[in-house]
């Protein structure tokens, strides 16, 4: 499923939704969830029920949680950790240090072909999309 995040992208700071314990201390993990639920609750990403079940989706392809952990996330929770996943795929793009009118989408397709990024951002017009797939 393909979500528009181009709000999110023009206007957030991936970094305070996504840095590791070198970059923000010991209480990056904490830090980091916190600002995602309250960007959550103010401006969620996932704004229907195919969307936050194409999350849960890719939660549970990933191995990374139980199925019944997954099914009681609010979605609140579940736009928290989109609002993570996009963020870091973000950072590690470098698209977090460009205006998005400066970004060469050609190259960014170049490196997700090669392997050295995610590749799940992506442009279509004026819009800015993230694949979620699971």
């Amino acid at each position: 499923m393909e979500i528009d995040i181009t709000s999110f992208f023009e206007n957030a700071e991936p970094w305070k939704f996504s840095h590791s314990i070198a970059e923000g201390g010991p209480s990056a993990g904490s830090d980091t969830w916190r600002a995602a639920l309250s960007e959550a609750a103010e401006a969620p990403l996932l704004k229907t029920p195919e969307a936050l079940d194409a999350l849960r989706g890719w939660a549970r392809s990933s191995g990374g949680w139980e199925k019944d952990e997954i099914d009681a996330w609010s979605a609140d929770e579940c736009n928290a950790l989109f609002i993570q996943l996009v963020s870091g795929d973000m950072r590690e793009a470098g698209l977090d240090e460009q205006f998005a009118d400066e970004i060469d989408w050609t190259d960014y397709d170049r490196r997700a072909e090669a392997g050295q990024i995610a590749g799940t951002i992506f442009k279509s017009g004026e819009a800015i999309y993230y694949s979620l797939s699971d």
